[in-house]
């Protein structure tokens, strides 16, 4: 089963109170901070992770869409927002029954719409949660695999490992 996440960047933004907040003096680390979660996202469980930006107020741009560590980026082109990116996308990958789709947007329109295609659908607020969690489980992760790394060195006094040592050489 091929499992995607599509995320309706500005409207997560907007949603999540730290990304507000750097979003007011700095768009653009605001989506790299959203991003850079969404890449740890990505490669915790595998899914193909889209992130759009709406574009539809820049004047003459096309549609860029790009790949950063694994999580393609798309910016829409000029009058064509997220929500209608989302759902043409939704729509083409629910073709293929083997895929599972997700989507995390608070717009309640586009909720309706991603549910009526098929698909599943998670608010702003519980996406924060589900990556808080994996954050959570990495972290568990990387301490479990230091504790298995530890030596008997690290275990016993360093007189003892001094007398080992010095033991170990005469043979």
């Amino acid at each position: 089963m091929n499992q995607f996440l599509l995320v309706d960047g500005y409207n997560v933004i907007n949603a999540w109170k730290k990304l507000k907040e750097v979003g007011k003096n700095n768009l653009e680390e605001a989506r790299d901070l959203l991003i850079q979660e969404l890449v740890d996202y990505k490669h915790y469980t595998g899914y193909h992770v889209l992130v759009v930006f709406d574009a539809h107020y820049v004047k003459g741009t096309n549609t860029k869409s790009f790949f950063t560590k694994g999580v393609e980026v798309v910016f829409t082109k000029e009058h064509q927002t997220a929500d209608s990116y989302i759902e043409k996308k939704v729509e083409e990958l629910m073709r293929n029954r083997r895929n599972f789709v997700t989507v995390a947007t608070s717009d309640w329109a586009e909720q309706q719409v991603v549910l009526g295609s098929g698909a599943v659908r998670i608010s702003a607020r519980e996406l924060r949660i589900e990556l808080d969690r994996i954050v959570k489980k990495i972290h568990k992760k990387t301490v479990a695999s230091k504790q298995i790394r530890s030596t008997l060195e690290d275990r016993i006094d360093k007189e003892t490992v001094e007398k080992l040592e010095k033991w170990r050489r005469k043979q």
